[in-house]
């Protein structure tokens, strides 16, 4: 049995790796990895080990109501 691995479009994903939240709110990679490492316990992240994962509604919340933190 073949079985199709169909990714989601970014805009249903909860989470968002940093390549992906880069590319999609248009922040540089590294500013934004650098953004992440310093807000670690921040609500919209989310760590599977070292990897950080952008809870997407969350970020795009936080940037709406602080978009001068980056």
């Amino acid at each position: 049995m073949e079985t199709m691995n169909q990714e989601l479009p970014w805009w249903q994903k909860y989470t968002l790796t940093l390549r992906e939240a880069s590319e999609y709110f248009g922040i540089g990679y590294k500013r934004l990895s650098a953004f992440a490492h310093a807000h670690a316990d921040a609500d919209f992240l989310l760590w599977n080990g070292n990897r950080a994962l952008f809870k997407r509604e969350m970020f795009q919340n936080f940037l709406n109501e602080n978009m001068n933190a980056i």
